[in-house]
């Protein structure tokens, strides 16, 4: 008799999770994409470099006209290792143009949307 209630109260248990789950507000995320990728020249007097990008933004999908998103880097040193990082910027729709300033002796290697933030779903 015992377990039989047992196995009742976690099936109801598991049931109400799932409904909980499923009348849960959906998420989205924008689609970016990243073009017109450039590296400046150096610029005196200290001789940086800045690495600039448009992030094209498809946010037809997101009800809001925000969001964050991370590109990450993996940075060249001529004397250092090298490094990933990651910087954060804001999506808004259309384009945004995003920008990184570099110390002259790095260059970046390789760049990649490193996440993108959900945004509720439009209905």
């Amino acid at each position: 008799m015992n377990r039989a209630r047992i196995v009742g109260l976690l099936a109801a248990g598991i049931g109400f999770v799932s409904a909980a789950h499923a009348t849960g507000p959906q998420v989205c995320r924008p689609a970016l994409t990243v073009s017109d990728v450039k590296f400046s020249a150096m610029q005196p007097p200290t001789m940086g470099r800045t690495w600039t990008a448009i992030v094209s933004v498809d946010a037809s999908q997101c009800a809001t006209t925000a969001g964050n998103f991370e590109i990450g880097f993996s940075r060249l040193k001529e004397n250092g290792p090298e490094v990933d990082f990651r910087e954060q910027f804001t999506w808004q729709p259309r384009s945004v143009n995003v920008s990184v300033d570099f110390w002259a002796d790095e260059a970046v290697e390789t760049y990649w949307l490193n996440t993108i933030a959900a945004c509720p779903c439009r209905r």
